[in-house]
């Protein structure tokens, strides 16, 4: 499975489109993965209490897992695509 980063989060990590660890089960785990392999992200995405930031958004196969499924408990497969996206700002 794999990350897509967007905007400051991609520049953060230097890449758009990290691979974790296959043996990921959750969102959960697949984010902790994310994290350790780039703690560099974990200011820009979690809190002082170490929550999801709200204006960050976390898709799991372009759905919001946190309102369509079971939040960092959604289960995930080898090959699927998880998004982070920081609030973005345009006119």
């Amino acid at each position: 499975m794999y990350w897509r980063l967007f905007a400051t989060l991609a520049e953060t990590a230097g890449d758009t489109e990290i691979e974790v660890d296959s043996g990921a089960e959750t969102v959960g785990d697949a984010f902790d993965a994310l994290l350790d392999s780039y703690p560099t992200l974990e200011p820009e995405v979690l809190d002082d209490d170490g929550e999801l930031y709200g204006h960050v958004r976390l898709l799991h196969e372009g759905r919001d897992p946190f309102a369509e499924a079971d939040g960092f408990e959604t289960a995930v497969d080898d090959g699927d695509e998880l998004a982070l996206f920081p609030p973005v700002s345009g006119g």
